[in-house]
């Protein structure tokens, strides 16, 4: 096969971006590292400075955390502490990993790497089980809507790979779960990052497991329907106006598509204008296209001289998000420094468009360990997460998070300190 023919069929290939999450020690940076070491995507010289410092530490093993532990200081604590992203592909698969951190004091990092994810992969110790963490990572994969969870049962051979171990947590997990309502497949895996058993390769101490290895699901799990192929919406990010005489009339609307499919003659509509045209073409920095739909970047052009500008929406003529001022959202407060009690003012950012608005009401807050509602206590703090309603200064072009994860979510921003205190998805 040539090298433009490889090139060609690697930028076609499907990409997954999943998430791992787990309490402090559950293995997840061994994990991540067992996936690239076991799957031959870390280059030697990596690989050599790895066995160095493991040496140098004192470790039996050549640690394999130390692949994504980047930062210095977590290197030393042995410890996550923000999100590190790695990138590796396989022949059927490229894959983006988000490592958050264990720690509840960096839950706002867990949301913040899951909220693009595909996948979650939760990770339980097999000697501990299903703890308050565990709960608290299967909550915030639940609320970020992400469908596919894998439940990997870590450090089997601890436990002397027993399968009464590992069915007692897959019981326990899927308790916990029946009172979630977005997930909609969870895969169990018993596991040792440490030894790689059923990571990259079946593992010959269980037997008793019949399903695949980490790596063999993460290749196969249908992600298509993920994506919302149904409304279309186009957040416009810039108008591009060349100002040559090659180009001297071209006006195109470029943006990330959110949802839904645009072809050259369909209708449209300006949000929130209620102008109309038609698609006259969509263009691409590799030349014009029939089809687009989303995660695709275009700049479209229409038939109709009409006013466009950044922050505005481009939607089909019968499918069109109502613009609305008042907002019902669940946040998670991200802010250590200040504090949401009562009616707070911000500046709201959602798609490409920014509003001052005005937390009307705190609802409640969430246990997220019961899953009960706090309604005594509604001063939101650091990691915090429950429900607001808002009043936006202008209206958004929104849909429920439920719907679209893109244009059902937003970014609050503090006036002051320019500071982003929370992340929201709209109900």
């Amino acid at each position: 096969m040539s090298e433009t023919n490889t090139a060609a069929g690697y930028l076609d290939m499907d990409l997954l971006r999943f998430t791992t999450a787990g309490s402090v020690d559950d293995g997840k940076s061994t994990l991540i590292g067992r996936l690239l070491y076991d799957s031959k995507a870390i280059f030697e010289d990596q690989l050599e400075a790895v066995e160095k410092s493991s040496k140098s530490r004192g470790d039996e093993n050549v640690n394999l955390a130390l692949l994504t532990d980047g930062l210095r200081s977590e290197r030393e604590q042995g410890i996550t502490i923000d999100v590190a992203y790695r990138y590796f592909a396989t022949p059927k698969r490229k894959f983006i990993i988000a490592d958050t951190p264990g720690h509840i004091q960096y839950t706002r990092n867990m949301v913040t790497g899951a909220s693009t994810a595909n996948l979650a992969i939760l990770l339980v110790d097999a000697r501990k089980g299903v703890i308050e963490q565990t709960c608290r990572h299967a909550f915030i994969a639940n609320l970020l809507r992400i469908q596919h969870v894998v439940v990997c049962v870590n450090k089997m051979d601890l436990v002397d790979w027993d399968e009464a171990t590992y069915n007692a947590i897959v019981e326990d997990f899927k308790k916990f779960a029946s009172r979630l309502d977005n997930i909609v497949e969870v895969t169990f895996i018993p596991a040792s990052a440490l030894l790689g058993d059923n990571i990259v390769n079946k593992s010959k101490h269980m037997p008793w497991y019949q399903g695949p290895a980490l790596l063999y699901h993460l290749e196969t799990v249908y992600i298509g329907a993920d994506e919302n192929h149904i409304d279309a919406r186009l957040p416009i990010q810039w108008v591009i106006r060349p100002h040559s005489d090659k180009w001297h009339d071209f006006r195109g609307f470029a943006g990330r598509i959110a949802g839904g499919v645009f072809k050259p003659g369909d209708p449209v509509k300006v949000l929130p204008s209620g102008f109309e045209s038609t698609i006259k073409s969509i263009q691409t920095m590799d030349g014009e296209l029939e089809e687009a739909f989303a995660p695709m970047s275009v700049a479209l052009t229409l038939n109709d001289e009409i006013d466009v500008s950044r922050g505005d929406m481009l939607v089909k003529l019968n499918n069109s998000p109502e613009p609305t001022q008042e907002i019902e959202a669940m946040i998670c407060w991200f802010s250590s420094d200040k504090k949401l009690a009562g009616r707070g003012k911000f500046i709201m950012r959602h798609t490409e468009k920014e509003v001052k608005a005005l937390v009307k009401e705190v609802r409640y807050k969430v246990n997220i360990n019961t899953l009960h509602k706090i309604e005594d206590d509604l001063v939101f703090s650091h990691n915090d997460i429950g429900r607001i309603s808002l009043h936006a200064s202008a209206p958004l072009m929104a849909d429920s998070y439920s719907r679209n994860r893109i244009t059902g979510s937003f970014i609050l921003i503090d006036e002051q300190t320019n500071e982003t205190v929370a992340a929201g998805m709209i109900l």
